[in-house]
Parts: C-alpha cells; sequence; structure tokens
C-alpha cells in the first residue's frame, strides 16, 4: 500500500500529456526520487530509424561532464607493454589466453571490454559470448586501440554508451537522484547532444521523436526535444 501511495503521490506532479524542458523534468525526477536507496536518473530517446539497416544504426559513447555515479568495472585483452599500461590505468581485469578461458567458463565479471588490435583474432573466437551482450571491442567506438590508457580512463570517469535497440529506441543512466540538479541537467544535455550529433545519413523525417526522464522506480516525465532538433 505505501509503495502505492508513493506512486500515486509521484504520478500526480506530472501533468498527463505535457512534454516538460530538461530543467523541469529533472526537477521533477528529483522530487520523484523517493526510495530508501540512490537511484539512477535514466533517459529514453525514441528515434526515427531503423536499426536493421546499417545506414540508421545509432551507437557510441558520451562522457558526461558530471560522470554517472557508478564506477565501471572494465577488462581490457592486451600482451606486454599494453598490459601493463592498462593495469597502471586502473583496468579491473588484464589478460590474454587466461582471460579469454574465463569469458568462455561464463566469468564475465565486467561491464566494458577494450582491446589492442593485435589480440582481436583471439577476442573474436568470443563474438558469440560478448556480442549479445554489448561488449565486444569495435575499433568505431574506440575499444580496439592502442591507447590502453585513454580507452580505460575514458571508461572509468563517466562515459556511457548508447546503442539503438531495434525498436529505435536509446536509453541510459545519466547521473545518481542525489546528484545536483545543475550535474543531472548538464548531463541530460550532453546525452541527448550525442545522440543528436550521431544522426545517421539513412535517417528521414523526425529523428528525435520522443523522449523521458525517470528514476529507478519514479514514473517518466516527458520530454520536450524541439530544442535539440536538427
Amino acid at each position: 500500500m505505501a509503495k502505492n501511495k508513493r506512486i500515486a503521490a509521484a504520478r500526480a506532479k506530472i501533468e498527463a500529456g505535457k512534454a516538460y524542458g530538461v530543467d523541469e523534468a529533472v526537477a521533477l525526477v528529483k522530487s520523484n526520487a523517493t526510495a530508501k536507496f540512490d537511484e539512477t536518473v535514466e533517459i529514453a530517446l525514441n528515434l526515427g530509424i531503423d536499426p536493421r539497416h546499417a545506414d540508421q544504426m545509432v551507437r557510441g559513447f558520451v562522457s558526461l561532464p558530471n560522470g554517472t555515479g557508478k564506477t565501471l568495472r572494465v577488462a581490457v585483452f592486451a600482451r606486454g607493454p599494453k598490459a601493463e599500461e592498462a593495469q597502471a590505468a586502473g583496468a579491473d581485469i588484464v589478460g590474454a589466453e587466461d582471460l579469454m578461458e574465463k569469458v568462455q567458463a561464463g566469468e564475465i565479471n565486467f561491464d566494458r571490454c577494450i582491446a589492442t588490435p593485435d589480440m582481436m583474432a583471439l577476442v573474436g573466437r568470443l563474438g558469440k559470448i560478448l556480442g549479445p551482450r554489448g561488449l565486444m571491442p569495435n575499433p568505431k567506438l574506440g575499444t580496439v586501440t592502442m591507447n590502453v590508457k585513454g580507452a580505460v580512463e575514458a571508461a572509468k570517469s563517466g562515459q556511457v554508451e548508447y546503442r539503438a535497440e531495434k525498436s529505435g529506441i536509446v536509453h541510459a543512466g545519466v547521473g545518481k537522484a542525489s546528484f545536483s540538479e545543475d550535474k543531472l541537467i548538464e548531463n541530460v544535455r550532453a546525452f541527448i547532444d550525442a545522440v543528436q550529433k550521431a544522426r545517421p545519413s539513412g535517417a528521414k523525417g523526425a529523428y528525435m521523436k520522443k523522449g523521458a526522464l525517470s528514476s529507478t522506480m519514479g514514473p517518466g516525465v516527458q520530454l520536450d526535444l524541439s530544442a535539440f532538433a536538427g
């Protein structure tokens, strides 16, 4: 009953059918984040794309100015000096054949996977395991690179990956409810700007169709995306 009352009270603050500017939406989401833990603030954008076509896929990384409030666990496939570089940069797991064997055994204790180019013949064998989880290193995303230090540090500093689902929706966590409004607003704007700039060549008509902001346990607040149209 208490949970139902909490949800009803949260929904009562939101005007049905109204799209809110980022500042207002953030304030509403923060005020509705009343769970006993620090809720994640999440954004979802419905794009006018069909990701089944290669020229309409939207995927990339964005470094949020104020981080996400969560530290990613990073695995790096590398040998020799590059393995040492990864460890020095703060990678959680570093290895080669030994790391491959762990992944094959189902030990996937990481949120981001980085590899040096010379390791891709090895990592390629893990495609069926890492691919469906969105963990396969990709040169276009900067996760297949000789700049291991930079890739690890970017992942650790609050870099967020976005990837369009089959329905054309991209979503991500953009901070914690405990963040100040200003920090959340900056993060939300940075995420929307990044997705806007990633508009694929094959996208026709309206690109950003709808957007919503919510906390883990709170109701969604519709976003007014007109300021980001382009």
